[in-house]
């Protein structure tokens, strides 16, 4: 992996050029309440370069450097900090194990930062998530400009480094990619279980305790809070309280998946607590499988998130008119945006190392930005049915259907990394069946 996370390096010294250094710091670690800390994960842009996983450290890339462009400011090894909390790379082994040229104490940062800007026109770095950091660079900023009466270059000029970084991260590596599939193949073998499981008298938690132990399992954490929404409860987009017992004839949305090797999956199915859809779930259920369905089969090299939600909002509108939930010239119906009381959200996002990855969604002309092979991406149109919504058959009410998959765009298409996953409305009441 050293490898890999050298060539990123390398691209990014190209696009900063030899004039230029970027600084990326990682994390920080939380306080969960009074002497606990939430679970330690790393800055995903700092570990898309580094792959370290430790606190408190900040990565310098200085291209051109005699003694190596390659620079980390970290904390030193500790034997009493090491007893309470584990091991501890410390400046010879991040050197040893993690392919960095020079190491230095974090409390050597600013100083560090003074002696690199040194030379450099611009520094690439993104203001406004650390103010502590933000401050100490701008003092070694202004500290550099003090010197330069003494001669030589200095930076004139800060520069957002997020939008580069976010760039490389959206195209995939064959790396990436073996990490994903793997994600996906965790996140499929909980929602397996959820299928299982899932019957009337079990609690929402119940459900959530199968996913988070079967991704614990083999090795991998939950990328999100999961969702397990019956009943009524499926119209809330981020329900997260799982606390409901399911009930005789509700339908489970399970919108759950699993962060592996700083990786994730994203799935979301919609199955029948009972076994079996009635005939108006399964009406619903129908026409979001088949907006999903005809999404999926768009995505290729070229198209765009644009392009796949005006599909699915046709779809959508021309099936809820057939139903007899909107009424209306269907062209009418998608300007006044009818649609939106029963579909409210996009039709994707980009996925990685973060569930709502990074990556701009729009080109620099301010058009919807174009497929490349490479990109991971989710597809999940849905329909929510509020019991509220006096304007619908009571029957409906109270419906909440979204189904998702994860995506990579290929050269000539696509192929579905949660493939594996059943999602006919044959193939889930068969298997429910059987488990009952």
């Amino acid at each position: 992996m050293n490898k890999e996370y050298e060539k990123r390096r390398q691209k990014l010294a190209r696009i900063i050029g030899s004039n230029g250094i970027a600084i990326i710091p990682t994390a920080n670690t939380r306080i969960r309440s009074r002497d606990t800390d939430y679970p330690y994960r790393p800055d995903s842009d700092f570990y898309y370069y580094t792959g370290f996983s430790e606190p408190d450290a900040v990565m310098i890339l200085a291209p051109g450097r005699d003694d190596g462009p390659f620079v980390v400011c970290l904390r030193p090894k500790n034997p009493d900090t090491e007893i309470w909390d584990g091991h501890m790379e410390g400046l010879n082994g991040i050197k040893r194990n993690f392919g960095v040229d020079q190491s230095f104490k974090i409390e050597e940062l600013e100083n560090i930062l003074t002696s690199l800007f040194l030379g450099r026109q611009k520094i690439f770095f993104t203001l406004g998530q650390d103010e502590i950091l933000d401050k100490l660079l701008m003092k070694a900023f202004n500290a550099s400009k003090a010197g330069q009466r003494r001669g030589g270059v200095v930076p004139t000029e800060i520069v957002s480094l997020e939008p580069l970084i976010h760039e490389m991260r959206l195209i995939k590596s064959k790396h990436e990619i073996s990490l994903m599939k793997r994600a996906a193949k965790i996140s499929v073998d909980a929602h397996k279980r959820v299928f299982r499981n899932c019957a009337p008298g079990v609690y929402e938690y119940q459900i959530e305790a199968d996913i988070i132990h079967e991704f614990g399992m083999n090795g991998a954490t939950p990328a999100y809070t999961s969702i397990v929404a019956s009943g009524e409860n499926a119209c809330t987009l981020h329900y997260i309280t799982n606390r409901d017992c399911m009930k005789e004839g509700e339908l489970l949305l399970t919108d759950a998946g699993c962060e592996h090797e700083m990786y994730a999956a994203d799935i979301t199915r919609t199955i029948p607590v009972s076994g079996s859809y009635n005939q108006e779930q399964k009406k619903i259920y129908e026409l979001v499988l088949k907006v999903q369905k005809d999404a999926i089969s768009s995505v290729k090299p070229g198209q765009t998130f644009e392009g796949l939600q005006s599909q699915a909002i046709r779809g959508l509108t021309v099936g809820l008119k057939k139903l007899g939930i909107l009424s209306g010239r269907v062209d009418n119906l998608i300007k006044t945006e009818a649609y939106k009381d029963y579909y409210m959200h996009g039709i994707g996002h980009w996925l990685g190392m973060d569930v709502h990855d990074v990556g701009v969604y729009m080109d620099p002309k301010g058009k919807s930005r174009k497929f490349q092979a490479g990109m991971v991406l989710t597809i999940e149109p849905g329909i929510y049915i509020s019991k509220k919504n006096k304007n619908v058959p009571s029957e409906y009410r109270g419906i909440g259907v979204r189904i998702e998959d994860d995506v990579l765009v290929t050269k000539k298409g696509c192929e579905v990394l949660t493939q594996k996953l059943p999602k006919e409305i044959n193939e889930i009441e068969s298997i429910m069946a059987k488990n009952n």
